[in-house]
């Protein structure tokens, strides 16, 4: 079952149908316990559509909030510790992938999330930008994993290499993530064979490409949930970014107009294009 939001509408697709549900609060409707059995109530009485409502869908959060998970592949961590070497603080990322406790941030606010077809944004204070593809996991208020969405967490990794004090500049700006295109709402957890597959395209010619499986993840999603929920609470659920093992190479750096597509099967595929508004150009 996936779920997209178009205003005060979701439309959900079941079973290769499409449905309208009127939804007044969009926090209070993903919020719950048994989602996947309340939509499918729902939509036995709901207005049917037709595949073309999909048109002009919206990034499917609310006003939760956006966490992020760091350093869960081994990709990742390497791909950190080259980034930070010249500072000194490589050493860091190196004893987070193997510590107990993981990396956990905040990502984002709503505000400053974009969804399918948007801009993403690169920092013009930045000389090396990549996208991060990431399976995204929708949290209820209770710590239950009620659905899934794509996640792409933009980074500066000139800024994140130049001192590890400056991650939040490296990950928080505006147009920083993007979410969609839909909420994926099973009935059970997806498998560890799941992919995350990316391509990042510019004038038409691929730059960078790559797959990986989900089950490659060092640390696990419930892991995850009980740190990021052991001091804080989300009285309206929260989405979780759960880290990369999809790294460009180090002589890659996003440009303007630049296509990012990113996939993950059953969720579907979400595209994004680099800001022409605050993109730093670079030759």
């Amino acid at each position: 079952m996936r779920v997209y939001k178009k205003g005060q509408t979701a439309i959900v697709e079941f079973e290769n149908s499409f449905y309208e549900l009127e939804v007044n609060n969009w926090d209070h409707f993903i919020n719950r316990s048994g989602l996947f059995a309340f939509v499918k109530k729902q939509i036995k009485t709901a207005k049917v559509a037709s595949k073309k409502i999909l048109e002009n869908i919206e990034a499917p959060i609310g006003t939760q909030e956006v966490w992020a998970a760091g350093v869960t592949y081994l990709r990742s961590k390497e791909a950190r510790m080259d980034e930070a070497k010249a500072s000194g603080g490589d050493v860091f990322y190196n004893k987070v992938y193997d510590a107990d406790r993981p990396e956990l941030f905040f990502k984002a606010t709503s505000q400053r999330v974009v969804g399918m077809g948007e801009a993403i944004n690169i920092r013009k204070d930045s000389e090396w930008d990549v996208p991060e593809p990431e399976l995204t996991l929708l949290i209820n208020s209770a710590g239950e994993i009620q659905g899934y969405t794509i996640g792409n967490d933009v980074s500066s990794r000139s800024i994140e290499g130049e001192n590890p004090l400056y991650l939040p500049q490296a990950k928080m700006f505006e147009k920083c993530a993007s979410l969609g295109p839909c909420i994926y709402i099973p009935e059970t957890a997806l498998p560890a064979e799941t992919e995350i597959e990316i391509e990042i395209a510019r004038d038409n010619k691929v730059m960078y490409g790559g797959k990986v499986a989900i089950g490659m993840m060092k640390r696990t999603h419930t892991e995850l949930i009980a740190y990021l929920f052991r001091e804080c609470d989300f009285p309206k659920g929260v989405f979780l970014m759960t880290g990369t093992c999809l790294v460009p190479d180090d002589d890659f750096t996003l440009k303007l107009g630049d296509k990012i597509t990113i996939t993950i099967s059953p969720i579907g595929t979400l595209i994004n294009y680099v800001s022409m508004k605050t993109a730093n150009i670079k030759n």
